[in-house]
C-alpha cells in the first residue's frame, strides 16, 4: 500500500522480511514489545540510531497489523530514542576527482575502467545520486539534446539534467568504448559492468573503496571513509561556493540548485551551506557587508 503511494521502502523490506524471519524461529504468533526490541538492538555492538532505525520499521508495520490482530503489540515511540546527527560529507577537491577518475583508468579490465571512469565523471559533473546514474537507461541518455533523463527518482520524482558539451563529449567516448568493448550487452543501462549487466551499488561501493587508496585519498581521522556519494555533496557544494564567489543572490538561486539536484524543497538543499566551513564563512561575510551597508 505504502509503496503504491511512492513509498520504494527497499531497506525496510529488507529488514521486515529479517523481522519475521526472527519471529518465526522464535515461535512467536505475533508482534510484541519485547521481541521488537530484542531484534532492533542486533547487532550488539551497533550504533544506538541504527537501532532506532530498525524499532521504527517494526513499529510501522505493527500499527497496521494492530488493526487486525488486537494480540499485536506497538513499541512506543520513546524506546531506543537516538538523536541523529547528519555526518559531515567528504568534499572532493578537482585534484582528487582527476586522481579518482585517473585510479579508475588503470583497474585491470578495460570494460570496468571506462565504466567508472564515465560514471565518476558524470557524478562529479552533474550532482546525480548514484543509483539514478547507474539506474539510467540509453534511451535516458540523449547526447544529441545535451540531457539526460533521470526516471522515478528518489520519492519517485523524475526530471531532466542538462549537460555540458564537454560532458556529452565524454559520454559519447565511454558509449564507443562500450560498443566496441561489449558489442551485446545483456542489459539496457547505460553504464554496464564487466558481464554486460547493469551495475549494483554495493559493487559500486566496492570498487569505489579499492579506487580511493590508489588515488592517495585517505579517511579523515574520526571520520568515515569517504563515499562515492560524496560526489554529490561536492557538487552541490562546489556550486554554492561559485555562486557566492561570484556575488550572485545564493538565496535566489537555491531553487535552481534544488530542482537539479532532485531534492523535494530549497531546504533540503540549505543543508549544504552547513556541510562545509568555506561556504559557512562566505554566508557569515555576506550578512556581515548586508549589516555594514545598511544606514
Amino acid at each position: 500500500m505504502r509503496r503504491s503511494l511512492g513509498y520504494k521502502l527497499r531497506p525496510q523490506g529488507r529488514l521486515l522480511l529479517d523481522f519475521v524471519g526472527y519471529l518465526e524461529h522464535a515461535g512467536a504468533r505475533t508482534v510484541t514489545v519485547e521481541a521488537a526490541v530484542a531484534w532492533a538492538m542486533l547487532p550488539a555492538g551497533a550504533a544506538p540510531v541504527w537501532w532506532n532505525r530498525r524499532l521504527s520499521v517494526v513499529r510501522c508495520f505493527a500499527r497496521h497489523l494492530k488493526t487486525f490482530d488486537p494480540d499485536c503489540e506497538v513499541p512506543p515511540t520513546d524506546l531506543l530514542p537516538a538523536r541523529y546527527s547528519p555526518v559531515p560529507p567528504y568534499l572532493y577537491s578537482p585534484a582528487e576527482i582527476d586522481a579518482l577518475v585517473h585510479a579508475a583508468g588503470v583497474l585491470a579490465v578495460p570494460l570496468q575502467a571506462a565504466t567508472y571512469q564515465a560514471l565518476i565523471c558524470l557524478l562529479a559533473v552533474s550532482g546525480l545520486r548514484v543509483g539514478e546514474a547507474i539506474g539510467l537507461d540509453r534511451g535516458d541518455v540523449d547526447l544529441d539534446a545535451a540531457v539526460l533523463t533521470v526516471v522515478n527518482g528518489k520519492f519517485g520524482k523524475s526530471r531532466q539534467v542538462p549537460l555540458h558539451s564537454t560532458t556529452v563529449d565524454m559520454l559519447r567516448g565511454y558509449t564507443a568504448r562500450r560498443s566496441r568493448l561489449c558489442p551485446a550487452p545483456k542489459t539496457c543501462s547505460f553504464f554496464i559492468s564487466t558481464t554486460g549487466t547493469a551495475l549494483f551499488i554495493s559493487s559500486v561501493d566496492g570498487v569505489f573503496a579499492r579506487l580511493l587508496p590508489l588515488a592517495g585519498i585517505a579517511t579523515p581521522p574520526g571520520r568515515r571513509r569517504p563515499r562515492i556519494h560524496d560526489l554529490r555533496h561536492s557538487f552541490a557544494v562546489a556550486t554554492l561556493l561559485d555562486w557566492y564567489r561570484d556575488g550572485v543572490d545564493v538565496q535566489a538561486r537555491l531553487p535552481l540548485l534544488s530542482a537539479f539536484l532532485g531534492h523535494v524543497a530549497p531546504a533540503s538543499t540549505f543543508w549544504y551551506l552547513h556541510a562545509a566551513p568555506q561556504l559557512m564563512a562566505l554566508a557569515g561575510q555576506r550578512l556581515e557587508d548586508s549589516i555594514q551597508g545598511q544606514p
